[in-house]
């Protein structure tokens, strides 16, 4: 896709537009001087960045968004609309309307209520003020390997947290789970398809029904791991995904696997009727039109409609189907397949984990945890100073006991290796990854 050219049409295309309500008298208070100077600073600022684009970069979940975004959203942006009301982006919030549902099918959702967010903590956000709102007597249980997101969001919304001990693959145990669900003190059980730290996937499937018996609610916070829901049962199984449907929210980053700019969440409810509690009144907005204004389904204010149009478009070009967008996530997942399978032969370095998604965690082989954690740090320098990017996971003693008995646990916890091959282009590139850092891991310091 010729970014120049769609960017240069998108340009035209809005001058076009606004050409059609007539000429206008710009004022001279907008009007700048020696811009070139300051551009040529942006520029110059904005090259103290690690290279999110490039398939060396494997470290932190980052990467830039897909050609059809930035067009979209650029286009839309030249228009600035607001997607809070029909009054401030008419065209963006059926765009928005129109992508949000086409998550629900994804998910298995028939009707539904959902809308954009500007990340997946604020979606996390709504989808535990409404389990605050439908049990606010009652705590809400998460894994201990879930994103640290909840506990914050359960202290901001005076719910009591509970943290469930995950399982030898990261996963929430379910006996622990059980264990909590008995005591009668959780309204809602929050499960993570992706943890952010090792891509593990809470099996779904089996915590459901576990959570119904008792009475509790069921989130999922597939915020990383959400769109890999289109390759379930192409080689993930897919127990885990097809009970989303049954499930009482969900939410999902596009501005992750979705290829979509900062920020782009998404917040899903199966049951519409919880829109009850985003009930509002304002006395300017909202007078348009009946229909329902996304605002009075969101507890944010803003949001940027040119976020639901960036996205709308994409999904014009890479829909939710295993041969759009899914071809995107198999070639990571492909990947992270590939680098455990070298890693299993290495001599200088062991896997960790074997990955679900497009994490891969593994560490240079030592008699410790602590020689682990130093050499691991070591690693992560050098392959910096290479522009090699990776990253580090810390894991506690009880972690690396359950994988990996052999290893002495002579520290509580201790620094693995960890990479991120959510761009399709690391599936080109994984063999002289894994040799790159085999390289750096055969160079140990001498005593």
């Amino acid at each position: 896709m010729d970014l120049r050219h769609w960017l240069e049409r998108a340009v035209g295309a809005i001058e076009e537009w606004e050409a059609g309500y007539g000429p206008f008298e710009r004022h001279p208070s907008l009007d700048v001087k020696d811009v070139e100077p300051a551009f040529d600073a942006l520029v110059a600022r904005l090259r103290d960045n690690y290279p999110f684009f490039h398939p060396r970069y494997a470290g932190q979940m980052l990467k830039p968004p897909h050609p059809a975004a930035v067009v979209g959203y650029l286009t839309a942006m030249l228009i600035n609309p607001n997607n809070h009301a029909l009054d401030g982006g008419p065209a963006t919030a059926a765009m928005e309307r129109e992508a949000v549902a086409q998550l629900a099918a994804m998910f298995g959702f028939g009707t539904h209520l959902g809308h954009l967010t500007s990340s997946g903590t604020i979606a996390n956000l709504e989808a535990l003020f409404v389990a605050r709102e439908l049990h606010p007597d009652l705590g809400i249980a998460y894994g201990a390997e879930a994103h640290y997101t909840h506990a914050r969001m359960c202290r901001v919304l005076g719910v009591e947290g509970h943290a469930v001990p995950a399982d030898d693959r990261g996963r929430m145990d379910l006996d622990a789970l059980e264990d909590l669900l008995r005591t009668g003190r959780i309204g809602t059980v929050v499960l993570t398809t992706g943890t952010t730290g090792l891509g593990a996937i809470d099996p779904v499937h089996e915590a459901l029904p576990l959570a119904r018996r008792y009475g509790a609610r069921v989130h999922v916070d597939a915020a990383y791991g959400g769109f890999f829901t289109l390759l379930a049962g192409t080689g993930l199984d897919a127990g885990p995904w097809r009970a989303i449907a049954g499930c009482d929210s969900v939410v999902v980053d596009p501005h992750k696997h979705g290829l979509q700019p900062y920020g782009c969440g998404a917040v899903l409810f199966r049951d519409p009727a919880v829109g009850r509690f985003y009930v509002h009144d304002s006395p300017y907005t909202y007078f348009t039109s009946d229909e329902l204004h996304l605002g009075e389904i969101s507890l944010e204010c803003s949001r940027a409609g040119a976020s639901a149009a960036a996205f709308w478009f994409t999904l014009r070009l890479l829909p939710l189907t295993r041969e759009g967008l899914g071809e995107v996530l198999a070639a990571g997942r492909r990947a992270a397949v590939r680098w455990a399978s070298l890693l299993a032969e290495s001599p200088l370095l062991e896997l960790y984990q074997s990955p679900e998604l497009d994490i891969v965690t593994y560490f240079p082989k030592a008699a410790t945890l602590g020689e682990i954690d130093r050499l691991s740090a070591r690693l992560l320098d050098d392959g910096m100073a290479e522009d090699l990017h990776l990253s580090t996971f810390t894991v506690g003693r009880q972690a690396m006991a359950a994988r990996h008995p052999s290893i002495g646990l002579d520290t509580a916890h201790g620094r693995v290796m960890r990479s991120v091959l959510m761009k399709p282009e690391s599936e080109l590139v994984v063999d002289s990854l894994h040799a790159a850092v085999e390289s750096l891991a055969a160079q140990r310091p001498t005593a």
